[in-house]
């Protein structure tokens, strides 16, 4: 069974920049899509960024430019690195495992197994 467990959240000034992880056990990193999504209070769950096996990569218009996703496979590891924070990033950011050989899809019915959650909060 698949775990994942995000860290690195934490609040920080409008500009600012975090770094998040996600650590991934269980079955063999390398062959799986990961994702990033977020979830604000009173919104749905919205993609953030995904990332396949090739690591080809995806990015919700909204963060194009200022996030960047990313793996470590001999780590299996997933980062999220988020510059040019902005207060509309505040969200409970959470990572998810895709398909075997799998496209960084877009939609959460994509992506089987989630984590816990991290909370990034941007102060304005």
């Amino acid at each position: 069974q698949v775990q994942l467990v995000e860290s690195g959240g934490g609040l920080v000034q409008t500009g600012g920049s975090l770094r998040l992880s996600c650590a991934f056990s269980g079955r063999t990193f390398f062959y799986y899509a990961m994702a990033w999504f977020r979830q604000a209070p009173g919104k749905e769950r919205e993609f953030v960024a995904a990332i396949d096996w090739r690591s080809s990569t995806n990015y919700a218009d909204s963060v194009k430019g200022r996030f960047t996703i990313s793996r470590d496979n001999d780590k299996n590891t997933l980062y999220l690195l988020m510059n040019s924070l902005k207060p509309e990033d505040t969200a409970v950011y959470y990572c998810a495992v895709g398909q075997k050989w799998g496209s960084p899809q877009v939609r959460p019915q994509d992506y089987a197994d989630w984590g816990q959650g991290t909370q990034v909060t941007v102060s304005s």
